[in-house]
């Protein structure tokens, strides 16, 4: 079976659900699928290269090292994070800032980087989901520094779309991010950093 069949099969599958009642939409989404924990993160992280992030692996004792290691690889020296991260993933020599909504979104320019968490993450297409909670902040702060460190658990880590997105609140306002910000609509030429980050570093941390 080809990948046109694939679809096509989907298709028809999708034609003969039964129909739904007035002002009911039918969900029936593939779920339950699973993998072992190796097998989802090695999917996770083939999804993340091919997107061209840079993947790095460390224990919940070392994030702080694995971030400052990042900084001092290429040399940046202005740090922004949430005001609700955790101060124990971040120790290095340079300057902090810790952002606040009176901070108006064009001086977010004059950071390095950025330091956030994340809500929960897909495998299946390498997408992190961030839902501005208190380790990830607004959304402005990890769209205008050229570079986001995003810290993401491997628990967090779910095998499709459906069951990442059963995680999140409708509510609160979520941004999808699937490698570092990239456009090819011009003359199909892929260029980085058009709206949002040009370099994005996944720190994958165990538990």
């Amino acid at each position: 079976m080809n990948s046109r069949d694939v679809v096509l099969g989907r298709i028809r599958d999708a034609i003969t659900l039964a129909p739904a009642r007035e002002g009911e939409i039918p969900r029936n989404y593939r779920t339950g699928r699973t993998m072992s924990d190796e097998e989802l993160i090695d999917l996770f992280v083939d999804r993340l290269v091919d997107y061209k992030a840079h993947v790095h692996h460390c224990a919940a004792t070392e994030i702080a090292e694995a971030v400052a290691g990042i900084l001092r690889e290429h040399g940046l020296h202005t740090l922004g994070i949430p005001a609700g991260l955790d101060r124990s993933w971040v120790g290095f020599d340079g300057t902090l800032v810790v952002d606040s909504p009176d901070v108006p979104a064009p001086e977010l320019e004059n950071l390095d980087a950025v330091v956030t968490g994340s809500k929960v993450a897909c495998a299946e297409t390498g997408t992190i989901f961030l839902d501005a909670g208190p380790s990830q902040g607004r959304r402005a702060l990890t769209l205008v520094p050229d570079t986001h460190i995003c810290v993401v658990y491997r628990s967090s880590v779910e095998v499709g779309v459906p069951e990442a997105i059963a995680k999140l609140t409708p509510e609160r306002p979520t941004t999808m991010i699937s490698g570092p910000s990239a456009t090819s609509d011009i003359e199909l030429e892929r260029v980085e950093g058009v709206h949002g980050p040009r370099n994005l570093h996944v720190v994958i941390v165990d538990g």
